[in-house]
């Protein structure tokens, strides 16, 4: 007789290689075919709703590994929730408008083309970088609306934008105003504080001198009764290309300054800073007199290229600011207001005009033509230039080359400056807007905070990180010197530069203007189509456009009360007036933490702005991705892991793997290494799958399940530490912790089951009557752990999960219109898990023996082996009420407890001998009833009660 074929042998159509990039593919289609994401969304109709706003990618360029990160750990967190039993929304987005994409305009086709070339342009490659990006986010797993996504280009989302822009102007936060913004010269616009990163520039230091206008006074304030010879106010800066624009000195009112007699003058500079003047100037001097700045207030002082060019005959008067420091530099500033934000207000605070302040740099980084000296250079290249005309002036005092850290335009990573332009500001603090009709009741910069502290962060040091931000930033530039980009609607008055009185209505016109056309039908309209011949030939039509900032800081807005939401979180109300109290909200936002400074930022302020809180309940930062060096990667580097190639190669499943074994609060580190561990800690939990479906697969739930009280003790025990891990991972998917989970899982599945159970499980399985209780009972624990490990993994291990919930549930659509399964009570479930802890551990001890004697060649497999346990106390109570079922736990052919008593009493002690006894040939126990049924020499006694009598008995394991 062919023992063999009297075991129960597992059998699964479930694959032991997943084949994962050959496969995945299919799956991705059939999600698409069948529909999965409307199902899932009627599967969930009536649950409570749980939204993940999408924060928009730019639709340019291939997605990377930062994407994909980025889209993964949304997907696992809706697909987590959805299981919850939630309605788990996920609509993504595209950011459509902007300069990264005009600028690839401009690189193809040149910057000489129309307005209305530059729209019909980019509208048409953005749509061809969406379908790209669409098609590798889909590859990766990630279920959503992609049929429906949500397009800042959308004609109604552009419009919708020029809602919410009327109701921050109503509620008094918008005005124009003339004060220096960021200017990239490659961009030809205004930036934001979100569009600014900082890296080290290479700038030439000048010490500057400028001759007193007024000598007498000079003395008098010092309480000399005259100077011994020409005196100087000696500034130091690092942007000597402000120099033509200068217009005022700034020193501190409570600082001690000091005239010191030197070679080349009386030098004007802090006392503090003295000593340190003289040494870079390499000169002697001795101080005349010190007085305080407040003294010095008023007094005039020569341009340093007075003498040199008519056009730079004037005089810059001392101005008092507390920004005028000691800490570097001479302790007095030179103030250039066009091209710094401290210089600019201190000029205005002393009277000066918005029309006196000098503007010589064009928005290309050129100065004017009429400039004297320098004009018509690019002030980069203009500085030795004008650092050879101070030093032909005898102006010239010391220069330096150092590297310093500087503003750069995040975009092209080149220098920015501050440069004043008339520009439309959100304001933070207090002032007047236009058009207030609905006056909010604090600050913008206060409504924020206080919304901060509302919102929870993951993690926490997040919310340190944007307070510290909103705490400190400057108004919001909102305005934009481009083509394509949602319209600034305005008329302004020629005479006056006032905005047209009806400015709210013909809001009102362009938002339904361009809902209809998109913003090419605002920019192609004509001031006379829109206001009448009488009235155009007074107001000018203005062309900037939005900050792109504000069309995905609006989104929430737009999206969550408006295209794909309704009113259970819009907050109700007409999207055209905006009278919703509340305002729409979701439940989380999940970006990369340089989104502290972009999309969380720009749509706290709007939110605030709008209806006085955020738009989210929560806010998700994650790292960069990094290569196991820590360097950032990048192309250039060539140390970056392709999404694309990764998932050709190993499977999309790995990247969601690595994603979620990551801690993703830091940066998250990956290369080939990396992803090669990650396919090994795959293989575990695949396996593990492989032996759950194939040891199930003749078991029917409705008809062949054991109830818990009648299940064997080890059974009972799997149940108990299942729900004690599923407990676990839930828990850790409701702060949205996932290396956690991975690692518990993988844990799970080697100790926890494969080393534990399904080892010990066997026997039991493969020799036991195919339809008796014990099989069944072992069946039915494996089943519920099946069910339960699915539905867990599902949210990362999406293809897996529903490539095995087919086999499980043939017929089924998916996994993912089901929620987590529930694992059935069993009775004594802590006494349980307390018990077979111990058991375990014991164990533990004796397959180390085992494995001594093992390696000293006294035995081949476990199951050659008899064990004698002496114990007392705990352990001897726990093995012996396994009774016989102990040689079955330790994998062992014979496994005798002995209570040990006197000296030996608290000392467990193992000894391991060979069987001596014949192999039986069917389930491999080394036994003395081998032979003895005559019909069947070359089996054990248990084996034929098994294949021919009533059936063994087991009640343990």
């Amino acid at each position: 007789m062919d023992y063999k074929e009297t075991l129960n042998l597992p059998d699964t159509l479930f694959p032991m290689r997943g084949d994962l990039a050959k496969r995945e593919p299919g799956w991705v289609q059939n999600w698409e075919e069948k529909k999965i994401y409307q199902a899932i969304r009627t599967a969930s109709a009536g649950r409570p709703r749980f939204v993940l706003h999408d924060g928009p990618p730019y639709a340019n360029g291939q997605i990377h590994m930062g994407h994909a990160v980025n889209k993964i750990l949304k997907d696992t967190i809706v697909k987590a929730r959805q299981l919850k039993g939630m309605d788990a929304i996920y609509v993504p987005g595209w950011d459509c408008h902007g300069l990264p994409i005009e600028n690839q305009i401009e690189k193809t086709h040149g910057r000489n083309l129309s307005r209305d070339e530059v729209q019909a342009k980019s509208r048409a490659y953005a749509t061809e970088q969406i379908a790209l990006q669409k098609k590798d986010f889909k590859r990766l797993g990630v279920l959503g609306d992609w049929d429906n996504p949500y397009l800042t280009m959308n004609p109604g989302n552009e419009a919708d934008e020029i809602r919410a822009l009327k109701q921050i102007m109503k509620r008094g936060f918008v005005y124009r105003g003339l004060k220096p913004v960021y200017w990239c010269f490659d961009c030809r616009s205004s930036l934001a504080e979100f569009e600014i990163e900082y890296a080290d520039k290479k700038s030439d230091t000048i010490d500057v001198s400028f001759e007193s206008a007024e000598p007498e006074k000079l003395a008098a304030a010092f309480g000399l009764a005259s100077l011994p010879k020409p005196a100087f106010a000696v500034i130091w800066t690092t942007t000597a290309w402000t120099i033509p624009a200068n217009q005022a000195l700034n020193l501190n009112p409570d600082l001690e300054y000091s005239l010191v007699d030197t070679p080349r003058g009386a030098l004007l500079l802090a006392n503090a800073l003295v000593e340190k003047a003289l040494a870079r100037y390499k000169l002697e001097g001795t101080v005349l007199a010190t007085t305080v700045g407040k003294n010095l207030a008023g007094l005039n002082f020569k341009h340093p290229l007075y003498d040199v060019d008519p056009g730079y005959a004037r005089v810059a008067p001392v101005l008092l600011a507390e920004y005028a420091t000691a800490d570097d530099g001479t302790g007095i500033v030179h103030s250039s207001p066009a091209y710094g934000v401290d210089d600019f207000n201190s000029c205005i605070a002393s009277g000066m005009s918005h029309d006196d302040i000098l503007n010589p740099v064009q928005g290309t980084g050129v100065y004017e033509a009429e400039l004297p000296l320098f004009g018509g250079q690019f002030i980069w290249k203009a500085v030795p230039v004008i650092i050879d005309a101070l030093r032909n002036a005898d102006r010239l005092l010391s220069t330096e080359t150092i590297t310093h850290s500087y503003p750069h335009c995040w975009r092209h990573k080149t220098p920015v400056i501050y440069r004043a332009a008339a520009q439309w500001f959100v304001r933070m603090d207090e002032g007047e807007g236009v058009f207030t009709s609905e006056k909010a009741p604090a600050t913008l910069r206060q409504l924020a905070l206080d919304a901060i502290e509302q919102t929870s962060f993951y993690p926490e040091n997040g919310k340190t990180r944007l307070r510290d931000m909103i705490a400190g930033r400057p108004d919001w530039c909102i305005s934009r010197q481009r083509s394509w980009g949602v319209p600034l609607p305005f008329f302004l008055h020629q005479a006056t530069g006032e905005l047209h009185p009806r400015t709210m209505e013909l809001m009102d016109v362009a938002a339904k203007m361009v809902e209809e056309g998109g913003v090419e039908a605002w920019s192609k309209a004509t001031a006379e189509e829109i206001l009448g011949a009488e009235e155009a030939q007074h107001y000018t039509k203005s062309n900037d456009i939005l900050d792109v900032w504000f069309d995905s800081g609006t989104t929430h807005f737009h999206v969550l009360r408006g295209s794909h939401f309704d009113n259970a979180i819009s907050g109700g109300g007409s999207r055209d007036e905006g009278h919703h109290t509340s305002g729409p909200e979701a439940d989380l936002y999940l970006e990369g933490h340089d989104q502290h400074r972009g999309w969380f930022h720009s749509s706290l302020l709007t939110a605030c702005a709008m209806y006085g809180r955020a738009p989210y309940k929560g806010l998700l930062t994650h790292g960069f991705t990094v290569d196991s060096q820590g360097r950032k990667m990048s192309k250039s580097l060539g140390n970056g892991v392709d999404p694309q190639k990764t998932s050709e190669k190993l499977g999309a499943e790995i990247i969601r793997l690595w994603v979620a074994a990551s801690d993703y609060s830091g940066d998250i580190a990956g290369d080939d290494k990396i992803l090669a561990r990650v396919v090994d800690g795959y293989r575990r939990i695949r396996n593990t799958l492989r032996f759950l479906l194939a040891n199930t697969s003749d078991f029917d739930i409705k008809t062949q399940a054991v109830a818990p009280a009648d299940m064997l003790e080890v059974d009972r025990w799997a149940l108990a530490r299942m729900a004690q891990f599923q407990a676990d991972v839930l828990s850790h998917f409701e702060v949205y912790e996932f290396h956690p989970v991975v690692a518990k899982l993988q844990i799970f599945c080697s100790e926890d089951l494969g080393a534990f159970y399904l080892d010990v499980l066997k026997d039991r399985l493969y020799t036991t009557g195919a339809d008796s209780l014990a099989r069944r009972s072992a069946q039915t624990a494996l089943w519920h752990i099946t069910q339960t490990m699915l539905k867990l993994i599902a949210p990362i291990l999406s293809f897996t999960a529903e490539e095995a919930w087919a086999l499980v549930n043939p017929g089924a659509l998916t996994i993912f219109t089901e929620t987590y399964h529930a694992v059935p009570q069993v009775p004594g479930h802590d006494a349980l898990l307390t018990r077979w802890a111990k058991v375990r551990e014991l164990r533990a001890a004796v397959t180390r023996q085992l494995e001594d004697v093992r390696t000293a060649g006294g035995i081949g497999s476990s199951l050659q082996a008899e064990v004698d346990i002496y114990a007392s106390g705990a352990d001897l109570a726990a093995l012996q009420e396994l009774q016989d079922d102990l040689r079955f736990v330790l994998i062992v052919s014979r496994a005798t407890v002995h209570a040990t008593e006197g000296d030996t009493a608290g000392e467990t002690r193992i000894e391991v001998t060979p069987s001596t006894y014949a192999k039986c040939e069917r389930c491999w126990h080394y036994r003395a009833d081998v032979g003895a049924d005559a019909s069947n020499k070359l089996i054990c006694g248990r084996c034929v009660s098994n294949l021919f009598g009533a059936g063994e008995a087991r009640s343990h394991a």
